[in-house]
């Protein structure tokens, strides 16, 4: 997904082949959805500690997981444009399912414990960090299922709404999802809104995952398809819409970084040569 620039092709990009860390239907079932709730941990590096120095610290935090076998698990995204950065993403059922995470792990005295010491060792190689619970819009998204362990990278859009403008910019993300149904089969993606966390307010999270980046190419001729599907008339109705709704967006590509996530079982079996590779 490309900023918007007002222009009907940079429209068509804004949600062209968008999707998130997700839980498994059924164990047996490669095909995933969105969790309910997303955090998502964000972690910006200090210049030169990118890399090798906070991958040897953010390490830390894994072992102790896979130690206490804890059953919650997360995905570890690299920026790839942007600040240096991390994010770490979990995803939950419910709110009450976090909460009970939160309280199961303050319990374990010895996890809290080695927890706590690799925060201060993380501690050194960061310039700041923030923490964000979003909400899984499903009426936002298209074609969310997908087979996340085999994928790759994510493109990941954070759209600003202005104030009282969040009716428009509903209708014109139910009017992408009407046109790459029509003329986007392998379009999707996944749609979340911030409810807690710095600068929250209208904020809302697209995730699109992507086995490749060479998937990105293929962008501009989705975009033209559905150009030609929504017609002059569709693309002019689009375009005063988002002018009328997005005060701001800005896109990212990151990498999937299997050494600093705690994947699950199901993850691993999936795609065992990279989730869980040679040491």
């Amino acid at each position: 997904m490309k900023r918007f620039t007002g222009m009907l092709l940079g429209a068509c990009l804004l949600f062209g082949g968008l999707s998130v860390v997700a839980r498994a239907q059924d164990k047996s079932d490669a095909t995933m959805q969105p969790p309910k709730v997303l955090l998502i941990d964000i972690e910006n590096v200090k210049p030169g500690k990118a890399g090798s120095p906070h991958a040897a610290t953010e390490s830390a935090f894994v072992q102790a997981m896979a130690a206490a076998k804890w059953p919650t698990h997360y995905l570890a995204v690299d920026a790839m444009t942007g600040n240096p950065r991390m994010l770490f993403l979990v995803g939950y059922d419910s709110y009450a399912d976090w909460e009970k995470d939160n309280m199961a792990t303050q319990a374990n005295k010895e996890l809290s414990a080695l927890l706590d010491r690799a925060s201060i060792a993380d501690g050194d190689m960061l310039s700041s960090t923030s923490s964000n619970l979003l909400n899984y819009r499903e009426d936002l998204s298209l074609r969310p299922s997908a087979n996340y362990p085999q994928m790759r990278y994510f493109e990941i859009s954070r759209f600003k709404v202005k104030p009282g403008h969040t009716k428009e910019w509903e209708e014109l993300v139910k009017m992408y999802i009407k046109g790459y149904e029509k003329a986007v089969p392998n379009g999707r993606w996944v749609t979340y809104e911030s409810m807690y966390g710095m600068d929250n307010g209208g904020v809302y999270v697209v995730f699109t995952p992507m086995k490749s980046a060479a998937e990105v190419d293929h962008e501009m001729a989705d975009g033209k398809a559905f150009m030609a599907a929504m017609g002059d008339e569709g693309m002019k109705k689009i375009s005063d819409l988002a002018a009328a709704c997005i005060e701001s967006t800005q896109s990212n590509l990151f990498m999937f970084n299997p050494k600093l996530s705690y994947a699950s079982d199901e993850w691993i079996k999936a795609d065992p040569s990279f989730w869980k590779p040679a040491q």
